[in-house]
């Protein structure tokens, strides 16, 4: 691992980017002592485009600085050992490398377990070129270059390269489609490069889930404050199913007089149902702050499974994906699938390319239909950075109704409640959608966010069933070759469901939601 021209480069990109940094502080200097402010500047709209600028060049600083530091982690460890003698045996070179791990850890005032992992993450990633190159430009942070660490521990060489082949080289066969990845935060990249692991890992998935619930158990942690976690480690299906009760019957308990947020309901309702009624001091508070759990009208919670064909049909065991976790093992689809379980949608999807084909539904109706098929496209909220996959999203008309907005998937798109609001009381605007890709956001000051697309990828075909040619096959259900913008237009017919682009300002019901607190996230 030569150290001479890598880290030479990389000092180079620190250079340039300290002289930028320096140029834009002598910018704000001026503007604020009034001294390099023309008629025409705005001073403080100036000021705070340089806030901004000063940000994005600080985080490209870092990454740059955290190339640095992890070439130099790595190279000390391979030093060390190139100080011993060849011939030098096992228990030496063990030795080696811990002593280097402990004064790495002194001269970085962190624990040994931290700097050995440190260790780890930066071999990995100086052994990847394209992301250690990305690190090295500032165009992906370090917490981006150590999820593909991570996540290519325990793949082969060849597997390891195609992931990151697929992520950080445009050039490559069916690379990752949407924002760079280092244009989202990192728990999406994240996701996004397990569920990409999770196909194609050397061992399948249904034998490491079958490991994996041998480990299944439940976890208790005391904390500040009175306070303490529970925490259970359970098949995802299983996981999901508690998660999504004890949101319903939370929703299902709030009212005009429930001053509980969902959060809070949630932890309460979860209590009640794991206590029982009344069988403990704890038990009996659980039940009076939840009131009768079983009375409670509970909402419908609808998940979506998405499928592959043959992994549905039992010819292959390719990945299904659970909406809301990621990927699980296809008996789990297959049995979430044929067990009846009602508040889990079927979605099918096409062998060639992994694109969705249909949504199994038991009745046909417009604007429920045409939701499922957002959220399948959309998977979260569409908000730059934002993780929000709950129920509570509205969808929401992108050009609004009263402005000429059609209400079909091109002009729709899902929105928390949170940047909904940020929406109508902002200059944020978003992109155009399409029938299959969410839209992008362009924010105040113009800079342009690229949408968080899902990474659809070519389905597993049984041995030997693979068609020379996929024209015989046949064409897949697409929203643009059903010809959405034909349908009927709909209007929801619940007030739950209410648009607010489709209110007048003098409306009432427009005015409560914009008096509703806007609370940041801490």
């Amino acid at each position: 691992m030569g150290i001479g021209t890598d880290l030479a480069t990389v000092m180079e990109g620190v250079s340039a980017s300290v002289a930028a940094l320096s140029g834009l502080v002598l910018e704000d200097a001026s503007l604020a002592s009034g001294t390099g402010a023309g008629a025409d500047v705005d001073v403080w709209r100036r000021r705070y485009g340089l806030c901004l600028e000063r940000l994005e060049l600080v985080a490209r600083l870092e990454a740059q600085l955290a190339a640095v530091k992890a070439r130099d982690v790595a190279e000390a460890v391979e030093v060390q050992h190139a100080l011993l003698p060849l011939a030098a045996p096992v228990h030496e070179r063990t030795y080696a490398e811990i002593s280097a791990v402990e004064e790495i850890a002194g001269v970085l005032t962190i624990s040994s377990g931290a700097a050995g992992a440190l260790v780890e993450q930066s071999r990995r990633a100086c052994s990847l070129p394209p992301v250690f190159e990305a690190l090295a430009a500032g165009a992906v942070s370090w917490q981006h270059a150590r999820i593909v660490a991570d996540e290519t521990d325990g793949l082969t060489p060849a597997v390891a390269a195609g992931l990151v082949a697929h992520f950080f080289d445009p050039d490559a066969p069916n690379p990752a489609r949407g924002a760079a990845p280092g244009d989202l935060v990192p728990s999406r990249f994240r996701a996004k490069v397990r569920a990409w692991r999770e196909r194609h890992h050397p061992e399948s998935l249904e034998k490491r889930h079958v490991k994996g619930v041998a480990d299944r158990r439940m976890d208790y942690a005391p904390d500040r404050d009175g306070m303490a976690w529970v925490s259970l480690y359970l098949p995802g299906d299983t996981a999901c199913a508690i998660w999504n009760r004890s949101t319903a019957t939370a929703r299902g308990l709030q009212s005009p007089a429930e001053p509980r947020t969902v959060t809070q309901l949630r932890a309460d309702v979860a209590a009640s149902l794991l206590l029982g009624a009344g069988n403990t001091t704890a038990a009996g508070e659980a039940a009076r702050s939840t009131g009768d759990i079983g009375k409670v009208p509970v909402p419908r919670a609808d998940v979506l499974v998405t499928v592959p064909v043959f992994s549905l049909l039992g010819l292959t065991d390719e990945p299904a994906v659970l909406d809301g976790f990621g990927p699980i093992p296809a008996s789990m689809a297959r049995g979430l699938v044929a067990g009846g379980a009602e508040s889990f949608y079927r979605v099918l999807v096409d062998p060639r390319d992994g694109a969705p084909l249909e949504i199994g539904r038991t009745r046909y109706r417009l604007p429920e239909t045409i939701k499922k098929w957002i959220r399948l496209r959309d998977r979260k909220c569409t908000f730059p950075g934002c993780t929000n996959n709950t129920a509570d999203n509205d969808t929401d008309h992108l050009n609004p109704w009263h402005h000429g907005g059609r209400t079909d998937v091109r002009n729709l798109a899902q929105v928390c409640p949170r940047h909904h609001r940020l929406k109508h009381h902002s200059t944020w605007v978003p992109d155009p959608a399409t029938p299959n890709e969410p839209p992008g956001w362009t924010s105040p000051t113009g800079r342009h966010y690229k949408p968080e697309q899902a990474d659809p990828q070519p389905t597993h075909w049984p041995p030997g069933t693979l068609p020379a040619s996929t024209s015989a096959l046949p064409v897949r259900f697409l929203a643009e070759q059903a010809d959405i913008e034909d349908l009927p237009q709909w209007e929801p017919d619940d007030a739950n469901l209410i648009d607010l682009d489709d209110l007048p300002p003098e409306d009432p019901v427009r005015a409560e939601f914009f008096a509703k607190p806007f609370v940041l996230s801490v």
